[in-house]
């Protein structure tokens, strides 16, 4: 790395051997980063390090407060859930997706309740269609060892 190509405010842009750089770099009290090392010649600029470190830290900040954390509730049936359960536990899944979580419902069979795997599919099926103007099937009624498990997303506020 003899050479490298230079950017930075009040310096002419150019390719400086590696020495000069390093003096521009010390006349203006900052420092030299290397920007690009896979560019031929190196793109290499003169600033003041702390002080990007210090802004990017800042704007990395910024966008994980303008970022959404999805939360998942999970909602478990049984495969003979009777009408009552089954409404409660509705009312609670749409709570869920109008606070805007994502629902997990699923079906769990104990011992040899798995014969009635059609009743689960059916269950979450028929929550699907309740919960129509709440929120989107996102993924259908899968049978994953001992769980019947589908999920819900909420629809997007206009």
């Amino acid at each position: 790395m003899q050479e490298v190509r230079l950017v930075g405010e009040n310096i002419e842009p150019g390719v400086f051997k590696l020495s000069e750089a390093l003096r521009l770099a010390d006349e203006f009290e900052l420092d030299l980063v290397e920007i690009s090392p896979n560019a031929d010649p190196p793109v290499c600029k003169i600033m003041d390090y702390k002080k990007f470190v210090y802004e990017q830290k800042k704007r990395e900040k910024v966008l994980k407060a303008k970022s959404s954390q999805v939360v998942v509730k999970e909602i478990r049936f049984g495969p003979q859930t009777d009408e009552h359960d089954y409404e409660f536990k509705r009312k609670n899944a749409e709570k869920f997706l109008k606070e805007g979580a994502k629902l997990k419902a699923f079906v769990f069979f104990k011992g040899r309740s798995i014969i009635y795997k059609d009743q689960g599919q059916i269950l979450l099926l028929r929550l699907a269609q309740d919960l129509e103007e709440h929120g989107k099937v996102e993924a259908m009624p899968v049978l994953e060892g001992k769980r019947m498990i589908m999920f819900i997303a909420p629809k997007k506020k206009k």
